[in-house]
């Protein structure tokens, strides 16, 4: 990965684009999330990062194999949180 890709992975850049979907509304699953974590205790902060892991994943399939986002599996990887086995795949 050049430097130029790696500028676009930066935490604060996934965490960026995390806080535009919840204020978005879109996808809804993204802000569901956030409420389901808060809820169950996940402090605000920490559930956006798990949030932006699971966005990690889509964005480097995207950039390493050039295929399309997959809402599916993003949608997925936010059911599971807080647990985060998906991240040894």
């Amino acid at each position: 990965m050049d430097k130029q890709q790696d500028s676009y992975m930066t935490e604060e850049t996934l965490i960026e684009v995390v806080e535009n979907q919840i204020a978005d509304g879109e996808p809804k699953k993204v802000k569901e999330t956030l409420m389901r974590l808060v809820m169950t205790g996940t402090p605000r902060d920490e559930a956006i990062q798990m949030m932006a892991c699971a966005l990690a994943i889509e964005v480097f399939d995207v950039m390493k194999n050039g295929c399309s986002f997959n809402e599916i599996r993003y949608g997925q990887h936010l059911n599971a949180l807080p647990n985060m086995d998906w991240m040894e795949d």
